[in-house]
């Protein structure tokens, strides 16, 4: 009976390492928005980008009206970052993308 139990763990840990995306990356991406030119501007487009699923890091420097954020590729893309920024009314443009 262990035998059956042991391989029945076996294969439903191979199954869902099949099924998991087996090219999902982390990568960087560093938005400019140069309209972030407020104290409250900074926690605002923080916010907005947590709000993203996939989205890990994020690094906000106002004085430089830039934001780096680390995300999943396969959960979302550096497209929905900058839609995300503009919905929150700071419209942003990436100059950067690293893997």
């Amino acid at each position: 009976m262990k035998v059956a139990q042991t391989l029945s763990v076996i294969a439903a840990i191979t199954i869902a390492f099949t099924m998991s995306p087996a090219f999902a990356a982390n990568k960087t991406v560093t938005l400019s928005i140069p309209t972030m030119d407020c104290e409250v501007c900074p926690i605002t487009v923080k916010k907005a980008l947590n709000k993203v699923k996939g989205v890990g890091r994020i690094d906000v420097n106002p004085e430089k009206r830039i934001v780096v954020a680390t995300f999943d590729d396969a959960q979302t893309n550096a497209a929905a970052l900058t839609e995300t920024t503009k919905n929150a009314g700071y419209p942003s443009k990436v100059v950067e993308t690293r893997q």
